[in-house]
């Protein structure tokens, strides 16, 4: 892991450095054990002086500490931070009073080697620092780098298409000012990804529903819908939806484009999950491949880390002046530093790593094998991708199981918070499998004694 020593770098400074960076590349992780300096002495060739220095100074740079009786322990500066999981809008509020897991968020941890990318892109950043640092529209190499990624995927993209935002949330109230006006009719899928549906909700549209089951979206219903309403947009999530984990194929994502046209409804797309395959690798294209007249909400968060906060509209050209408009009344531009770090993933990684994707296919195979066997009487379906498996419980108790759990120390996601009615589906519960495996499994276990106290 600490690769080879450049012969003019001295031996304390390349140890110690290598184990720094491997700490703030996510390698090393917070707490781990560190080789006793004998040990080193004989797998490295180095004298004790030599890594006794670079123990010392990483201990300095407080990136390690010693335990008496337990030797040297791998610290990160200021230990690790707490929270920082994905907020539900409709959830409680309420504050964990005593240290728990959190099964709520469904996002992945940061990958390997994240803070490498930062670092490179603080070398970067003396070039943009001589202007005045607004970039309304994004970094112009961040919207080639995404109208690329769309032509690869098979959807040609001008860079002029592409409005860079702080998150895929931040982009529908956007899109909403410039095309929707208040009380204007939206029609939405139930159950939905709760955030999306507050923000559409908050602008004063008038929300309908369709259901979407485990199986996948119900085509005949939305094009009936869509013919018998006057709707002026429609929220779409044909990519591994949120929660029930579904993929639209594409013949499917073509019937829904036509119809969508055909009736003079604006699609809005929503593909922050497009790039979280775990199986093989779906032969899909980009919805809007399908339609000039569809908008294509992006994000970071998912693919890359949530801590980004980055996101992207694809808008048909005719559009992006009012979309730029109506965004600039609220924000006026992302983050430059975190403009080049997106580049760079995007530009060298193009889609989920490939130790994170593994990681979510052996959680998600391992969890959805214990509830199988732990709870037969739960019908679950195992997706091909995404985040979480959705739950079909045979009682209508999932409130009540949250409830439960919560008492010893576990936040669940009832199924109610998902329903764009935000009351109802009460027989299922999200459940997400991004967590490191450790809380993993404790989190699964309390969710089984949970479910059989309440039962």
């Amino acid at each position: 892991m600490l690769g080879t020593r450049v012969d003019e770098q001295p031996a304390y400074a390349w140890l110690s450095d290598g184990i720094r960076h491997l700490v703030t590349n996510g390698r090393l992780l917070h707490g781990t054990m560190l080789p006793s300096e004998r040990e080193l002495v004989n797998a490295l060739g180095l004298s004790r002086t030599t890594i006794t220095r670079a123990y010392q100074e990483l201990r300095e740079r407080g990136f390690a500490e010693v335990r008496r009786g337990s030797g040297t322990r791998i610290r990160i500066p200021g230990g690790n931070v707490g929270g920082g999981a994905e907020p539900l809008i409709p959830s409680s509020t309420e504050v964990f009073r005593t240290p728990g897991i959190d099964l709520t968020c469904g996002a992945p941890l940061a990958p390997v080697g994240v803070a490498q990318y930062y670092e490179r892109a603080l070398d970067q950043l003396p070039g943009y620092i001589g202007g005045m640092g607004y970039y309304p529209l994004g970094l112009p190499i961040l919207r080639e780098t995404i109208a690329n990624d769309y032509a690869i995927r098979g959807l040609p993209t001008d860079p002029e298409q592409i409005i860079v935002t702080a998150g895929a949330l931040s982009a529908i109230p956007s899109i909403a000012r410039a095309i929707l006006p208040p009380g204007a009719h939206v029609l939405v899928e139930s159950p939905s990804y709760p955030n999306s549906v507050s923000s559409l909700r908050q602008h004063g549209s008038r929300l309908s529903t369709i259901p979407i089951s485990p199986e996948g979206s119900d085509l005949a219903g939305i094009e009936n819908m869509l013919a018998r309403g006057n709707f002026q947009v429609m929220l779409c999530l044909p990519d591994f939806h949120n929660p029930t984990g579904t993929l639209l194929d594409n013949e499917g994502r073509e019937r829904w484009a036509n119809s969508l046209t055909r009736h003079g409804v604006v699609g809005l797309i929503d593909e922050t999950n497009a790039k979280l395959w775990l199986d093989e690798k779906p032969e899909t294209l980009p919805m809007s491949a399908f339609s000039q007249n569809l908008i294509t909400i992006g994000s970071a968060s998912k693919t890359y880390w949530g801590g980004l906060r980055m996101g992207w509209i694809r808008a048909p050209h005719k559009l992006v002046g009012a979309i730029h408009q109506a965004r600039s009344t609220f924000d006026l531009g992302t983050p430059v530093l975190e403009q080049i770090v997106l580049t760079l993933l995007m530009s060298e990684r193009a889609g989920l790593d490939e130790g994170t994707r593994t990681t979510l296919r052996q959680n998600r195979d391992w969890v959805f094998g214990e509830l199988r066997s732990a709870v037969p009487e739960w019908k679950i379906r195992k997706p091909s991708g995404g985040m979480s498996l959705w739950c079909n419980l045979p009682l209508p108790r999932a409130t009540v199981l949250s409830e439960q759990a919560k008492k010893s120390g576990l936040l669940l996601t009832p199924g109610s918070v998902f329903a764009v009615e935000d009351h109802g589906l009460e027989n299922w519960l999200r459940v997400p499998y991004a967590l490191g495996r450790n809380d993993l499994e404790l989190a699964i276990s309390k969710l089984i004694e949970s479910w059989k106290a309440i039962a």
